[in-house]
């Protein structure tokens, strides 16, 4: 069975899903826990980098550098922490967390307009990574892994179980070549949206070559028009964001003041129901726009 370095083709799919409340609960622990070691790798890489420009030979501080460089493994970080080890939490999660970490100090050397890792803040959305395994099988399908689809409404996730899914899986289901899940990705967007991103390769295209037209045409875009062809065709501009700006900002002011109500009653806004409403309301609207676009 191929890698996925040795598959020729690659191919992004994204699907929805959704998932119960346990479900929910699990994948916030998830990227809770996602989160922990990607800043506490962040802490160590900073640690050790002040404790290496101590010159002077201390013991103490030899020490504490060889504890901080045991620590960097998801096995001694979770020794340390005893909170990882919740069986709810995916070892492939801790484990892509810390290649995370390491892959953005790549980056960082390659082009250094990136910037050094940082801190990931909580927000109110929520991502996490996994892996399809494929244990004693000797090809590789999106029916037969770790991480596989159990008919065209339903997905099966580590941790998470049977999922109900929505999106243009079908037609790789119908396909009889051998396609391989890499990684997976599951998300919650700030308007309460989960998804699952899948990583695809195969050694046949997943999309068929158009045939030549032998003719050209050339297009301008512009501000006016959504589009012109240079054989005068003229396609609209939809603008989306202008025909809902009126709704977006009346839901805006009242999220406004509904912060600063809170804020007056010294509550937090993450325990104020009427604030989160509101601000899933706006939530929403951002995105119809984004989806829409």
């Amino acid at each position: 069975m191929k890698s996925m370095a040795q598959l020729e083709y690659h191919y992004g799919l994204k699907v929805r899903i959704y998932p119960s409340d346990h479900q929910k609960q699990i994948i916030k622990v998830n990227s809770d826990a996602s989160r922990f070691i990607y800043n506490e790798m962040v802490a160590i890489g900073k640690e050790l980098w002040q404790l290496s420009r101590v010159r002077l030979p201390i013991d103490t501080v030899q020490d504490r550098i060889q504890q901080l460089k045991l620590r960097r493994n998801a096995k001694q970080m979770s020794n340390h922490f005893q909170f990882l080890e919740d069986k709810r939490i995916d070892s492939l999660a801790k484990a892509n967390a810390i290649q995370n970490y390491y892959n953005a100090w790549k980056t960082f050397r390659k082009v250094h307009g990136t910037g050094v890792p940082k801190f990931h803040r909580k927000s109110y959305a929520w991502r996490y990574q996994t892996n399809c395994q494929y244990l004693k099988q000797k090809t590789a399908r999106l029916t037969n892994g770790t991480v596989f689809f159990e008919d065209c409404g339903h997905i099966v996730l580590p941790k998470l179980g049977r999922l109900r899914v929505k999106g243009s899986h079908q037609r790789l289901l119908d396909r009889q070549s051998e396609i391989r899940i890499g990684t997976v990705t599951i998300t919650k967007d700030a308007a309460d949206r989960f998804f699952v991103s899948l990583q695809l390769g195969s050694d046949t295209p997943f999309v068929s070559k158009l045939n030549r037209a032998n003719r050209q045409i050339g297009i301008d875009l512009n501000t006016e028009n959504f589009l012109t062809a240079s054989d005068g065709q003229t396609i609209a501009n939809p603008r989306y964001y202008r025909t809902i700006k009126g709704k977006l900002a009346k839901a805006q002011r009242i999220l406004s003041r509904r912060q600063r109500r809170a804020k007056k009653e010294q509550r937090s806004l993450r325990e104020s129901k009427n604030y989160q409403k509101q601000r899933l309301l706006v939530a929403k609207i951002h995105a119809r726009v984004f989806d829409r676009r």
